[in-house]
């Protein structure tokens, strides 16, 4: 059974907009074979400028990471459009998700179809029509720097995120351009 930790940001989260998402999401255990112990972390972000809602869900489980945002006017709307999103998800990469899990032999996590069989077993569901393809390989050498000179050179050549070595830790590092135009870096822990 999902719990669920929901925080708000330029909104407080009132009673009424808490149980419409615990209600909405709460749909989603009829995926799980094994009631999950998971926390369903969910942000709700209201832009006063624009007049839109955002909300966001991470719902990490023991080997994959469920995450979903949706922006519109209304924020029962955005709920109800993240709560599809996840489960469209959820049934694009079930077959493949199980059929990794069987492979590794791990037994303890499986995703199912609903209880009323809207959706058929792995083993009755044909595989899926695309597959994950690497079309392109790229090799890249990492050059020390830091995050704004790579953020600059990300500009320069038109790319959406740039890959290099953090001068300050020697670790590898991320920077990427994020949705509203601002940036990110995603630094990893060696």
């Amino acid at each position: 059974m999902l719990s669920f930790n929901v925080r708000g940001e330029n909104i407080e989260v009132t009673e009424a907009i808490r149980s419409y998402v615990e209600k909405r999401l709460s749909k989603l255990n009829k995926y799980f074979e094994e009631p999950t112990d998971s926390i369903a972390h969910v942000n709700l972000k209201v832009y006063p400028a624009d007049k839109t809602s955002k909300v966001e869900v991470t719902i990490p489980l023991p080997y994959l990471v469920l995450r979903a945002e949706e922006t519109s006017p209304d924020m029962y709307a955005s709920v109800d459009l993240v709560t599809d999103k996840l489960e469209r998800q959820i049934r694009k990469y079930k077959t493949k998700i199980n059929r990794k899990n069987r492979e590794k032999g791990i037994k303890d996590f499986e995703l199912t179809g609903p209880a009323n069989g809207a959706i058929d077993a792995p083993e009755k569901q044909e595989a899926p029509k695309e597959e994950l393809e690497v079309v392109r390989t790229k090799r890249v050498s990492l050059k020390p720097m830091d995050s704004e000179e790579a953020i600059l050179q990300m500009d320069m050549l038109g790319h959406n995120f740039f890959i290099f070595e953090d001068a300050e830790t020697n670790g590898t590092s991320i920077v990427y351009r994020r949705r509203d135009g601002r940036y990110g870096l995603i630094e990893t822990d060696e």
